[in-house]
């Protein structure tokens, strides 16, 4: 018989992940929400205290994995083959990017009651001036690298090593990974959940095909830094659009 093994410090940081991240992140949506508009204090607090919050999170996930033996090959932060890393981080970049423009494009031309309680979320929390564009473009950076090292990286590895004389264990790592991805967008509400697993898979057989987190990381800034800046853009539009066609 097989025997199971995972770290205590490995296993407590995967339910901090899995139940305290998604929790955290419901409880703040859900107090952002309650009012009938944000400040710019209140988007830079938000911005800059997740900003916080992820970075330290990295820092105490790479000192276990380090403390544990975990080598920088099996978290992904490596290049293996670099032409192979740019071509792919090119395209996989350069195709998220035009389906979340054309995406986002497409929900601000609907009517406010059409475009569902995710992008009610998005539109809330987007900056509104060059000062809270630029600490957004550092969250963007942010999220993409702490997000795709702890779930692509430790996350994935960790259950990689837990389940790897069960069978399969990069198929059931990659879906038990996305599904904690996802889950950690819980407040974006069932549509977001199923986009960003659905995201979150196509970022792990990357990884996996790669060896690396390095397409997935600029992917993932990518798509943040479109949802940034498009959306105050799009959404400036089509109030200017009202306001012209009103009698």
């Amino acid at each position: 018989m097989t025997s199971l093994y995972i770290p205590w410090d490995f296993v407590l940081i995967l339910l901090i992940l899995a139940v305290v991240v998604p929790w955290r992140g419901d409880v703040r949506m859900k107090r952002l929400l309650s009012k009938s508009e944000l400040t710019s204090a209140d988007r830079l607090s938000l911005y800059a205290s997740t900003i916080l919050f992820q970075w330290l999170i990295v820092a105490i996930v790479l000192s276990r994995c380090l403390a544990r033996g975990v080598a920088f090959e099996e978290l992904g932060v490596t290049v293996g083959d670099p032409w192979q890393v740019a071509w792919i981080s090119f395209g996989l970049t350069g195709f998220f990017c035009i389906v979340q423009f054309l995406g986002l494009r497409k929900i601000t031309r609907l009517p406010e009651d059409e475009r569902g309680a995710s992008f009610a979320i998005t539109e809330k929390i987007m900056p509104r001036n060059p000062v809270e564009t630029l600490v957004f473009a550092a969250l963007a950076c942010t999220a993409g690298i702490a997000e795709e090292f702890l779930y692509r990286g430790f996350v994935f590895t960790a259950f990689v090593r837990m389940i790897v004389n069960y069978g399969a264990p990069f198929t059931a790592s990659a879906i038990l990974s996305s599904a904690m991805f996802a889950l950690a967008h819980y407040y974006q509400g069932r549509r977001g959940v199923i986009t960003t697993f659905v995201v979150g898979m196509t970022f792990v057989v990357i990884r996996i095909w790669t060896g690396s987190l390095v397409p997935a990381v600029l992917a993932h800034i990518g798509i943040d830094l479109i949802v940034g800046l498009s959306v105050p853009r799009f959404l400036r539009k089509g109030q200017r659009a009202v306001i012209i066609h009103q009698p």
